[in-house]
C-alpha cells in the first residue's frame, strides 16, 4: 500500500480533476501510527496524528493507491476515516471494489468549527469529532443520530469514562425490537454484541455517550439513536486522554470558511452520498450568506467564484482555496481607498452569485 502526501501549494480550482491530478507525483509516506505495545497502553495509544493547527486550517490531503482486496470501509477502519467521507472524495470510484493500484484521496485536511477551541467538538454535518489538546487537534470520524433520533446541539461536558461498558436500552429502543417482533434484554453485557463497544465517555447531556461499537461500518455516518459512535480502536485511545469535565461542544455546520495566512478556505459538505437539487440550494444560501459575512466583516476581501462554485457542486467535504484577504494600497497610499476597491469587486461578485 502506497501513500503519497499532497502538497497544498495550488491556487485557484476550476474542476474536480485538477484536484486529483496536483496529487499525482508528490512523494511522501503513509501518516505513521504509533508503535503497537502489549496491554493496555496499546489500547490507550492514539491512531490520529496531533495536527498543528494554522490559522484555521489543519491537515493536509493524501492519496492512497489501492489493493487488489481493500473496500472503502476496510480503509476507513484501518485509518481512521470514515466511509462516507472517502466516498464523498472519491466520486466515480466502486467503494467495494476499487481495484488493484487504483488512486485514492484521503481527505485529511480540515477547516476548523466555528466555535471555542477547547475539549471536544463535533460536527454533526461532517461525521467528525475534533479533540483540541496541546495547541493541535486529532480528528476522529463519528456515527450520529438519524433524522428521527437526532444527536442533541450541546454545550456539554465528559462526566465519566467508562471500561468495558454494559448496555442498558432505553425503553424506547426496546419498544422498537417490540414492534418488529424481536426479543431486546434490559441489559446487554459487555461482549462482541454490545454495541457500546470497549469503552465510553459519559457526557453530562443525560442520556447521551461518545462509544465504541460492534458495527464499525455505520462509523462516519448517520446511524445512531443519538449517540456518538467511534472505532474501538479510536475510543480506547480516547477515553484515556480525555479528562473528567473536558468540554464537549456538538455544533452542526455543513459550511465551515477559514483564513490562513491571509488565504481563504471553504469546506463544504453535503449530508448523504446522493446530492439533490434541494439539498445544494440550501448549501449554496448557507456559503453566500457566509460570504456576505465575511465580506462585511473582512472588506479587503477577494473571492473567486470558479473556486466557490465547485466547492459547492461537489459538496464534497474537501477544503478548497476560494479567495484572499488583499490588503492592496492606493498609488497614493491610501488604504482606505484600497479596501473600497477590494468592496466593489466583492459587490461585483455577490451580485453575479448570490
Amino acid at each position: 500500500m502506497t501513500v503519497n502526501n499532497l502538497v497544498t501549494g495550488w491556487r485557484w480550482l476550476t474542476a474536480s480533476a485538477l484536484l486529483m491530478t496536483s496529487m499525482v507525483g508528490f512523494a511522501g509516506a503513509e501518516p505513521e501510527l504509533p508503535p503497537e505495545a502489549p496491554g493496555e497502553l496499546a489500547d490507550q495509544a492514539p491512531r490520529v496524528p496531533l495536527l498543528p493547527i494554522t490559522g484555521d486550517v489543519a491537515g493536509d490531503l493524501a492519496v492512497l493507491h489501492t489493493s487488489y482486496d481493500d473496500t472503502f470501509a476496510q480503509i476507513g477502519s484501518r485509518l481512521s476515516l470514515g466511509y462516507l467521507e472517502l466516498v464523498k472524495a472519491n466520486p466515480g470510484i466502486d467503494p467495494w471494489l476499487p481495484g488493484e493500484g487504483t488512486l485514492i484521496t484521503l481527505p485529511r485536511q480540515y477547516v476548523m468549527p466555528e466555535t471555542r477551541r477547547e475539549g471536544i467538538v463535533v460536527n454533526l454535518a461532517e461525521y467528525r469529532l475534533y479533540y483540541f489538546r496541546d495547541g493541535g487537534v486529532e480528528v476522529y470520524p463519528v456515527g450520529v443520530g438519524t433524522d428521527d433520533n437526532p444527536s442533541p446541539l450541546t454545550d456539554a461536558e465528559v462526566t465519566m469514562r467508562l471500561e468495558s461498558p454494559a448496555w442498558y436500552p432505553p425503553a424506547s429502543i426496546r419498544a422498537e425490537y417490540t414492534a418488529r417482533g424481536e426479543y431486546l434484554p434490559r441489559m446487554i453485557p459487555p461482549g462482541p454484541e454490545n454495541p457500546l463497544g470497549t469503552h465510553a465517555l459519559a457526557l453530562s447531556e443525560a442520556g447521551y455517550l461518545i462509544h465504541g461499537t460492534n458495527k464499525g461500518f455505520g462509523v462516519g455516518m448517520q446511524v445512531s439513536h443519538g449517540c456518538f459512535r467511534m472505532y474501538n480502536a479510536d475510543i480506547a485511545g480516547l477515553a484515556f486522554s480525555v479528562a473528567k469535565g473536558t468540554s464537549v461542544q456538538v455544533v452542526d455546520q455543513p459550511v465551515k470558511l477559514g483564513l490562513n495566512d491571509g488565504e481563504i478556505w471553504l469546506e463544504v459538505h453535503r449530508g448523504e452520498e446522493e446530492y439533490s437539487e434541494q439539498d445544494r440550494s440550501v448549501l449554496w444560501q448557507q456559503v453566500s450568506e457566509r460570504l456576505e459575512q465575511l465580506r462585511e466583516e473582512m472588506p479587503g476581501v477577494e473571492i473567486q467564484r470558479e473556486a466557490v462554485e465547485l466547492a459547492v457542486d461537489q459538496a464534497d467535504g474537501i477544503p478548497r482555496l476560494i479567495g484572499e484577504h488583499v490588503a492592496r494600497l492606493a498609488a497614493d497610499g491610501s488604504e482606505a481607498d484600497a479596501a473600497a476597491s477590494s468592496d466593489q469587486n466583492n459587490n461585483n461578485f455577490l451580485q453575479l452569485w448570490f
